[in-house]
């Protein structure tokens, strides 16, 4: 990338997402009504257009490798608030308001970060939260 490239970018009014040499940009998902960090997933480009377009927000799973939107077998449909994108743009953060019953995780929980790192005791050790 340029300088000028660069520049505008990181300082500029256009959005100019950058994807990984995948095709794909991570995207940090929170609940816009109190900023809870929801969860961690990646959007390629169709993804991108299409939860910019409808409104919902749709990554792509690297697991599956295929294009899915938030909510359609669980009902936590996720709609969003409001979109931000780091000074390199190539991370987004998405404020979302989540439908159903208002969990993100597969696993039933509200977020997928329940786990935390129990710091200053056994290595490695994981703390889960009641959520």
């Amino acid at each position: 990338m340029d300088e000028s490239t660069a520049h505008e970018r990181e300082e500029g009014r256009r959005f100019l997402p950058r994807f990984d040499d995948n095709g794909l940009i991570a995207c940090i998902t929170c609940a816009a009504d109190s900023g809870r960090v929801l969860m961690l997933a990646y959007m390629n480009e169709e993804a991108l257009r299409l939860s910019l377009s409808t409104g919902i927000v749709h990554y792509w799973s690297r697991s599956r490798r295929q294009l899915w939107r938030k909510g359609d077998s669980s009902g936590q449909v996720q709609t969003i608030v409001e979109v931000r994108t780091d000074c390199d743009q190539d991370a987004l953060l998405i404020k979302v308001k989540v439908g159903g019953d208002g969990k993100a995780c597969h696993t039933g929980r509200s977020s997928c970060f329940y786990r935390r790192l129990a710091m200053g005791s056994d290595e490695g050790a994981l703390v889960i939260d009641p959520t």
